[in-house]
């Protein structure tokens, strides 16, 4: 699957956009991850769709993560992580420190991303600011209604745990999104099992739990329109987020790191 590369800067345009207009579509009744074809659909989508905006050429990813500007991207991430409940877009933008500092991490972030996207054949990997995102439909991770990691999925999550033992110093965040066929008792408690099953597997595996947060946003945050099944299909998901730890800030910013 082809590596997306994202600015901040971009993200950040889109984030602002997002929250600004973003509604909560009502839910509809059912049992969540139920089928289209008989009015109860299953929990599969379509892979490879991308629904982010393509990074401007002219311009590689550490040389914007430089551009930024040291401590901007920590003022704007507080702002945009408190309008988007700290989710994947408030903690990329969080996460990021600018200046030199940065730099050396988003070349860190890069051998990591490529790494990442020989070993992870069923999730999208972008590259955002200092960060990585990963994006796995529901559908290859879980079967229907189901919080049990699949085959395809633990083999997955094994690539993504040999790259993190690999490339220390790095916090995880691992968030479950649903759609919003179901009530929202169902949904959140799916979402919240989904995200923590990811996270128990990568741990067996030898991942530090420390390093890891799950959380689960039931249908709060989609990233397609609900009303329709294609879009249904894109918000059921779990988003695994790669940021740089506090302890590797400061190593970037001794020189520790290059």
């Amino acid at each position: 699957m082809k590596l997306v590369k994202l600015s901040l800067t971009s993200m950040l345009a889109v984030t602002m956009l997002f929250t600004s207009c973003q509604t909560t579509a009502p839910t509809t009744s059912g049992t969540g991850d139920t089928s289209t074809t008989t009015g109860n659909r299953t929990d599969t989508s379509t892979t490879g769709t991308n629904t982010t905006g393509q990074e401007k050429t002219g311009m590689n990813k550490t040389t914007k993560g430089g551009i930024i500007g040291a401590g901007s991207g920590a003022v704007v991430g507080g702002i945009i992580g408190n309008r988007m409940g700290n989710t994947a877009a408030g903690a990329i933008i969080g996460a990021a420190v600018g200046g030199a500092t940065g730099a050396v991490i988003g070349r860190r972030m890069d051998k990591q991303a490529e790494e990442l996207e020989k070993s992870m054949e069923n999730a999208k990997i972008e590259r955002v600011g200092e960060a990585i995102r990963i994006n796995f439909d529901s559908g290859i991770l879980f079967a229907v209604n189901s919080a049990e990691l699949s085959a395809n999925a633990k083999k997955d999550i094994d690539g993504l745990v040999t790259t993190l033992q690999k490339y220390e110093g790095t916090n995880i965040i691992i968030e479950g999104h649903t759609d919003n066929t179901g009530s929202r008792e169902l949904n959140q408690g799916l979402s919240e099992r989904r995200a923590q099953a990811v996270a128990n597997y990568a741990r067996t595996k030898g991942v530090d739990a420390s390093r890891m947060q799950a959380k689960g946003y039931a249908f709060d945050q989609p990233i397609a329109d609900n009303t329709t099944a294609a879009g249904r299909s894109q918000n059921r998901r779990v988003e695994i987020i790669i940021i740089a730890s506090d302890e590797l800030k400061k190593a970037a910013e001794n020189g520790e790191i290059k």
